[in-house]
């Protein structure tokens, strides 16, 4: 796993958790917009290492 990869999924887990430990409404549902932009994030990095995986020769 790329060190970005195991970045995003460290942000990912860490607003989770704050999402879950929010007492505010609107804290709660920053962390989870948060944590949303950080899985697209690892998405899109996933997906390039894929592409990029397929172009190099075996």
């Amino acid at each position: 796993m790329r060190a970005t990869s195991l970045f995003y999924s460290t942000q990912i887990d860490q607003c989770a958790r704050n999402a879950a430990d929010a007492v505010l409404d609107n804290q709660r549902n920053m962390f989870l917009r948060a944590q949303a932009a950080w899985q697209t994030l690892a998405d899109k990095e996933i997906a390039a290492q894929a592409e990029r995986d397929k172009r190099l020769p075996a």
